[in-house]
């Protein structure tokens, strides 16, 4: 596990140093350490650390609370192909946002987050609390959370279709999940509002290893499903509205981040979430870094890489558990 840890630390740290000189204005990497201990030019200073620097921070904290988010919602949903986007609060996130750009015309920008949060969290308490019946299933969840994302989307499209020609491009590109107006004001909020639900899962991996095992063995085993479950979407809404939120909805990092991890570290918890948490750091990274240098000065978001890179592993998934399951 500390081998793990520290080998995934080291190539995290080299693809930030990577992503802080790669660009239209190149910065090698002696001139980044420089930069970074305060002993160089003003002008390398500007973009390492104005320009570049909060977009690589904001990657890697917006990727990690994704994979954290992905790791909780497949322990609670006990489906591997599960993700944040399957409990409908990406689509949430996304309806509450299009309105509030549609509505107020593009102005007041720096409450989009909130908004976004907000539309994430009425989601998520409108699924659990239609999915209830006497208690909570894993499958009432999850149709319930396709059956509202689905709702959230058609509605998207209904207010892109009748709003102005302006704000339609702007809700486009926050949809497609990019971290391009990245400052450091977003990042500090991010890396506030992150902190406790991080530790609180981590504190909680017990519940999650238990629920991974079915409501029934849990409950044997002493466990109150339905206020563990009930939980464990409150923390999962908190990081995965959050990400939403700053970034737009980026895609199948909640579901590639914990399928990797589990392949380095197993099935437990207390393992699985920090592991997955830097493997999805490092996948929204490179996404965004690809995404600005491929074909540069052309920017994609990151969002459409990481969904050329998970629309195949989702495939490779289904895959192998159709020749499991024969």
């Amino acid at each position: 596990m500390t081998r793990i840890v520290l080998a995934l630390l080291l190539a995290l740290a080299c693809l930030c140093f990577v992503a802080l000189g790669v660009g239209e204005y190149a910065v090698s990497w002696r001139e980044v350490f420089a930069v970074l201990t305060k002993r160089t030019a003003a002008q390398d200073a500007l973009v390492v650390l104005d320009l570049r620097l909060p977009r690589v921070l904001l990657a890697l904290g917006v990727g990690a609370a994704l994979a954290v988010a992905g790791t909780v919602t497949q322990a609670v949903l006990r489906n591997p192909l599960a993700e944040p986007g399957l409990l409908g609060i990406n689509g949430g996130a996304a309806l509450a946002s299009v309105i509030f750009i549609a509505a107020t015309g593009g102005a007041a920008t720096q409450y989009l987050p909130l908004a976004g949060f907000a539309g994430a969290t009425a989601m998520a308490v409108a699924i659990y609390a239609l999915s209830w019946r006497a208690s909570t299933s894993s499958l009432r969840i999850i149709f319930m959370g396709i059956g509202l994302g689905a709702l959230a989307g058609a509605t998207v499209t209904i207010v892109i279709a009748f709003a102005e020609i302006r704000d339609v491009q702007r809700a486009l590109i926050w949809l497609a999940g990019s971290i391009y107006h990245a400052d450091w004001t977003v990042v500090r909020v991010l890396t506030l509002w992150l902190i406790l639900p991080f530790l609180l899962i981590l504190a909680s991996a017990r519940e999650l290893d238990l629920m991974s095992l079915g409501d029934h063995p849990a409950r044997s085993l002493g466990l109150r499903v339905d206020h563990a479950r009930a939980w464990a979407i409150l923390m999962c809404t908190a990081l995965a509205g959050a990400a939403v939120s700053a970034a737009g909805t980026i895609g199948f990092v909640g579901l590639i981040a914990p399928h990797l991890a589990r392949r380095l570290v197993g099935p437990r918890h207390l393992h699985l979430v920090p592991v997955a948490a830097l493997i999805g750091a490092a996948l929204v990274l490179t996404a965004d870094l690809i995404g600005r240098t491929v074909l540069a000065p052309v920017q994609f978001p990151a969002g459409l890489v990481t969904a050329l890179i998970g629309a195949p592993f989702f495939g490779y998934l289904l895959w192998g558990r159709r020749h499991a399951a024969a």
